[in-house]
Order: structure tokens, then sequence, then C-alpha cells
């Protein structure tokens, strides 16, 4: 058994697509954090983030399956592929009328996971992450930052709940709040 940590992508690709699990696996594991990234940016009111990592990790396996060398990188086609097996999945539940997945928040557009950046670009993100920490203390509530770091931090509404003691609902008008009161010190700190 050879160490696929050592491969490239596109060597574990190959594999992958020639039938080795064991380099599909590694690939998965690779570029979960992608899947993460872009299933946390939804909140789902009553609902949890588990299902939309789980159609994230469906995108990403076919990522793997269909990935074509010759048309670019594969971290932008997978982020392509997981973005948009999540996106089909929040439209299709809000189309049938699923409330927990109707309901969901967007999270403001963010950085990729960090651990997919080069140094430099992790050291702007590390920087603005305490930047932005610095901010949030000043302008929430204790307990809107107390929610909304965690939920930044990857955290489920079900966690959220059980650590704040509050209802879902008040978790997601912290969130929001949290959101609105952001936006508007950062708006006007683009003004200055």
């Amino acid at each position: 058994m050879s160490n696929y940590t050592v491969k490239t992508d596109e060597e574990c690709i190959a594999l992958a697509q020639g039938g080795d699990k064991l380099a599909e696996e590694e690939l998965l594991i690779r570029y979960r954090s992608v899947v993460l990234f872009f299933a946390r940016k939804y909140f789902l009111i009553g609902g949890e983030t588990e299902d939309l990592i789980q159609e994230g990790m469906i995108g990403l396996c076919q990522a793997v399956g269909e990935y074509q060398a010759d048309k670019g990188k594969f971290k932008s086609f997978a982020t392509l592929c997981v973005s948009r097996k999540i996106m089909d999945a929040v439209k299709k539940a809000s189309s049938r009328k699923n409330a927990p997945m109707h309901n969901y928040v967007s999270i403001a557009d963010g950085e990729m996971p960090s651990d997919l950046q080069d140094p430099d670009e992790k050291m702007i993100c590390d920087d603005d992450r305490r930047e932005l920490n610095k901010m949030m203390s000043r302008i929430l509530t204790d307990v809107e930052f107390k929610v909304f770091t965690m939920y930044m931090d990857g955290a489920s509404c079900a966690e959220i709940c059980e650590t704040t003691g509050k209802t879902p609902k008040s978790v997601d008008n912290a969130v929001q709040r949290s959101k609105q009161k952001l936006r508007k010190a950062l708006k006007a700190k683009e003004e200055k």
C-alpha cells in the first residue's frame, strides 16, 4: 500500500478515476474543508448543516470522477462542483416548501478555508479574523458575539443552542443582528 498523502492531487485523481478507492478517499479528506466552507455558509433554522455537508461531499465525489486535467486546476473544479451541489440542494428544498431548508440564512461571503491558501494568504486571513473579532467585541452584545463566533467556527445550530441555552429562533436572530451590525460597521469603515 503506497502513501497517498505524498501524492499530488493529479496523481490521486488518476488513481481514483482508475478505481482506486484509497486515492479517492485521500482526495475527499483533502477537500473536505471546501465542503465545510460552503455548507456552513447557510444557517438552517431547525435543520442541521450535516445535510448540506452530505450534499457537498456528493459534489466532491462527482468532481473527482468528472475532472479533466486539461480543463484547469482540480481545486477550482472541486470548489465549483461542491458549491453548485449545495446550492442545488438548498433551491430544491426551498421549492418543496421544506421549512428548515427554506429558512436558510446566507452568511456574508468569506475567504476560502485557510488550509487551502498559501502562507501569505493565510497570514492575511488570520489578520482579518483578528480585526473582525476586535470589531465584533466592540459592536455586538455578549450573546451575539458568542453565537456568531461559534457559528463562524463551524458549530451547528444544535451545538450553539446547547452551549448558549438559546432556542433555534434566538440563535438565528442573534446571527441576523450580528450580520446587520457588522455590515453597517464595515460599510462605515470603507467610507472613511
